[in-house]
């Protein structure tokens, strides 16, 4: 079980880093526009943090160029690099040629179980079914990676990972992980939730009252919590 971080913000990564809890990292051009930062100097900043697991996007529309991009980023960031490529036709076709030399890649944008076979027989390490995206266009995605855990269970496909992304809440990755996926990437709003709940909240206000009781004993006085006097236990 793995958690990736799906962000492109360098000062946030840092923050959740540190808690070594996060495994990896997943890019997009979309987070990277937010980000206002060059590409480069981006991945540049994260290797530098130590994160060992980046998946980098490329953007071209042919395999041919899709691979002078991966090679680029591989010259640049070494085994850090996991490749980033869409579920069409030529992205598969650079995915086995990645594979073939031993590159991990990750093939996005899968909304079928479908895709999902197709990239786990291109070499994919990972791939990318977009729950949020799916449930927004009327159908389940957690259904979804429930079926690709199935088929890949049943078909013994051991070197894929599902790596289960576009998650809105904490149930998403709950429910993902329950699912069967292997890894769930989350926005960092959703990393900071992960750690709350209202009766964790209660109970630490519970415990902090009854623990200041206990410290009255010290003094020779207790608090009785039902009626809230102070008893001379001394006397």
């Amino acid at each position: 079980m793995k958690l990736f971080l799906d962000t492109a913000d360098v000062d946030t990564v840092k923050k959740y880093w540190s808690t070594g809890l996060v495994d990896g990292l997943t890019t997009n051009p979309t987070l990277m526009m937010k980000a206002g930062q060059l590409p480069d100097k981006v991945y540049h900043d994260l290797k530098v943090l130590g994160i060992k697991d980046i998946s980098m996007e490329v953007v071209a529309d042919s395999h041919t160029d899709m691979l002078s991009e991966a090679r680029r980023l591989l010259g640049l960031f070494g085994d850090v690099v996991t490749i980033k490529v869409p579920c069409t036709v030529e992205g598969l076709l650079a995915c086995r040629e990645l594979a073939n030399q031993n590159v991990r890649v990750n093939v996005t944008l899968i909304f079928s179980a479908a895709q999902a076979i197709l990239a786990a027989k291109a070499g994919a390490r990972y791939v990318s079914p977009f729950v949020g995206r799916v449930d927004d266009n009327s159908f389940d995605g957690i259904s979804l990676i429930e079926q690709i855990a199935t088929i890949y269970e049943k078909q013994f496909v051991h070197e894929t990972e599902i790596l289960s992304a576009s998650l809105r809440n904490v149930k998403d990755v709950s429910r993902s992980f329950a699912a069967g996926a292997h890894i769930c990437t989350i926005p960092p709003t959703v990393f900071a939730k992960m750690y709350q709940h209202v009766l964790t909240d209660k109970g630490l206000e519970l415990f902090d009252k009854d623990w200041k009781s206990v410290e009255t004993l010290s003094q020779g006085v207790l608090t009785d919590p039902k009626e809230n006097v102070i008893i001379n236990i001394n006397t």
